[in-house]
C-alpha cells in the first residue's frame, strides 16, 4: 500500500482529499504546514501532495526536503505562471483547484507508477561478521548504482568498480556475489595495497614447496581458494606488472600455475575489481596493462563521493551514529542542529569512513545528550586566500571603481570568484553552476581552490 502525505492549510480540502485517497487504497498522512510535514518525515513516503500556499513557507519548499520523494503540487491559482514556476522547482507535476476527482487519481497513480520503475531498492548484504545490513542511499546517483548491481549480479561477468578511498566499494562487490549464482561460493576479498609487492603473487597464485627461500611447504592461492565463487581485488591499480601478467592469464584461459610447480591449474573464478586511481591512464604511463583493462572493464560501476550526496549524508549519518551508539552504549544521542549544518557543509575527503570516523569520535567525546560540533572533530585544513580577491565591500558613495576591479578586466578566475560571492546568498548551488555552465562538482573543486566557503545556511536562515 502505497503512503501519502496531504499538506493543506485548509481542513475541509485536506479531509475531502484523505478520504478520497483512502477509498482506492492509499494509506494516508495529513499536515497542515511545511514544518508539520517536516515532522512526519516526508521522505518516509512515497508522494507528497501538497498545496502551493500554505501558512509560512511555499509548497514548494517541501521538493528539496522530501527528495527523492515526489511531490505533487496544488493550486489554487491555476495560472500556466504558477504551475512552470513549480516545475521549475522540481515538482513532479501540478493540478489545479477545484480538481476533478478521476483527473487527480489518474495523476497519483501515475506517478506512483513511474515513481517504483525508477526507484531501485538498496540490496541486502551480509558482511564479513555475518551480520545483514543494507546499502543506503536514495539519491538518483546510488539508485543508478543499485539498478547496475541488480542487472550485472547474474550476469557472471567482470566487475570494475570506481570510486574514491571510503566510498564502499566493498560493500558493492558483496552485494554483486550475494545476487549472483555464486552466492553458496566462497567470497575472498583482497586489498592488492595491503600486501608487500614481493608476496603479491604467491599469496595471489600459491607456491610449491622450496620455490624460495622460506617456502617451507607448498601453499594454496588465494585465486584458487575462491574456485567456484568470486574474487574481489581492491585497489588493482597497485599490483606489479608481473602479477598483472598472471591474472589476465586467470581471466584469459581460466588457468593458474603456483609458483615453482609446472602444473597448470584451471579455475573457475568470476572477478570483481576496485580501484580509485585511472587505470587508462596508468596503462598510457606504463604501470598497467592495457590488455588487463580491457579485460576487467566488462561491467563497469562507478560509486559517487559523499560531497555529491548530499541528499543522502544525513541520512548516512543517522543510521551510522545509530550503530555507533550501540557499539558504546551511548543510547539516546542525537545531533545538535549546528552538527548537522557542519556534516551537511564539510566535502568529506574521506567519503563514508571520514564521517563513520566523525561521528565514532563524537559519541565518544559528547558530554550530554547532544553531539556538537567540537565533538566531531572536523577540522579541514584552511585553504590559503587566493590572489587579486574582490573586495566585497561597499565603497564609500562617490569613490569610483578601481581598474583592476572593473568586470570587464577581470580574468576567469576573478569572474567566477566575483560571481560566485555576488549570488551565492540567493542562489541554490544547482543555480549558481547552471548560471556559470559548470557541474555542481566543479563548482564545489573551484570553491576549494579559491577559498570560498558556502554560504546555503546563511540563505536557507534568511528565507
Amino acid at each position: 500500500m502505497s503512503r501519502i502525505l496531504i499538506v493543506e492549510d485548509e481542513a475541509i480540502i485536506r479531509t475531502a482529499l484523505r478520504r478520497l485517497l483512502e477509498r482506492h487504497d492509499y494509506e494516508v498522512s495529513e499536515a497542515g504546514c511545511v514544518d508539520e510535514a517536516l515532522a512526519l518525515e516526508p521522505r518516509g513516503f512515497d508522494l507528497v501532495i501538497s498545496d502551493l500556499r500554505l501558512p509560512g513557507e511555499p509548497g514548494t519548499d517541501l521538493i528539496e526536503h522530501a527528495a527523492p520523494v515526489p511531490v505533487l503540487i496544488m493550486t489554487s491559482y491555476a495560472s500556466m505562471r504558477s504551475a512552470v514556476e513549480s516545475l521549475k522547482q522540481g515538482a513532479v507535476d501540478y493540478v489545479a483547484k477545484p480538481f476533478d476527482h478521476d483527473e487527480l487519481l489518474e495523476t497519483v497513480a501515475r506517478v506512483l507508477h513511474q515513481q517504483s520503475s525508477h526507484r531501485a531498492p538498496p540490496p541486502d548484504i551480509t558482511d564479513a561478521g555475518g551480520s545483514r545490513q543494507q546499502m543506503i542511499g536514495e539519491c538518483p546517483a546510488m539508485q543508478a548504482v543499485y539498478t547496475r548491481i541488480r542487472k550485472t549480479a547474474p550476469a557472471d561477468v567482470t566487475v570494475l568498480i570506481q570510486g574514491e578511498s571510503g566510498t564502499g566499494k566493498e560493500l558493492v562487490a558483496r552485494a554483486i556475489h550475494q545476487q549472483s549464482q555464486r552466492i553458496h561460493a566462497p567470497l575472498i576479498c583482497v586489498n592488492c595495497a595491503a600486501i608487500p609487492e614481493t608476496l603479491i603473487e604467491s599469496e595471489l597464485f600459491g607456491h610449491e614447496k622450496g620455490a624460495f627461500t622460506g617456502a617451507s611447504a607448498a601453499r594454496t592461492g588465494l585465486v584458487e581458494a575462491a574456485d567456484g565463487g568470486t574474487l574481489f581485488l581492491d585497489e588493482i591499480g597497485e599490483l606489479p606488472l608481473d602479477a598483472q601478467a598472471r591474472l589476465l592469464r586467470v581471466l584469459q584461459e581460466g588457468e593458474i600455475r603456483r609458483i615453482g610447480s609446472v602444473e597448470t591449474r584451471h579455475v573457475d573464478v568470476r572477478l570483481i575489481a576496485a580501484t580509485h586511481r585511472d587505470l587508462r591512464a596508468l596503462s598510457k604511463t606504463g604501470e598497467f596493462r592495457l590488455d588487463l583493462y580491457y579485460r576487467l572493464n566488462v561491467m563497469q560501476i562507478d560509486l559517487p563521493p559523499l560531497r555529491e550526496r548530499e541528499d543522502d549524508i544525513l541520512l548516512i549519518a543517522e543510521v551510522l551514529l545509530e550503530k555507533a551508539c550501540r557499539r558504546h552504549r551511548r543510547d539516546g544521542l542525537r545531533l545538535s542542529r549546528a552538527a548537522h549544518r557542519v556534516i551537511r557543509d564539510y566535502p568529506w575527503p574521506g567519503n563514508v569512513r571520514e564521517l563513520e570516523n566523525a561521528l565514532e569520535r563524537g559519541v565518544i567525546l559528547a558530554e550530554g545528550h547532544l553531539i556538537h560540533p567540537d565533538d566531531l572533530g572536523l577540522n579541514p585544513s584552511p585553504t590559503p586566500q587566493p590572489r587579486n580577491v574582490i573586495e566585497t565591500r561597499p565603497l564609500p558613495t562617490g569613490q569610483p571603481l578601481e581598474e583592476e576591479e572593473d568586470i570587464e578586466d577581470l580574468s576567469l578566475e576573478d569572474y567566477f570568484q566575483h560571481f560566485v560571492l555576488e549570488h551565492q546568498d540567493h542562489m541554490s548551488e544547482t543555480e549558481l553552476a547552471q548560471k556559470l555552465g559548470i557541474s555542481r562538482k566543479c563548482l564545489w573543486e573551484r570553491r576549494q581552490r579559491l577559498g570560498i566557503p558556502r554560504k546555503k545556511q546563511a540563505r536557507r536562515s534568511s528565507a
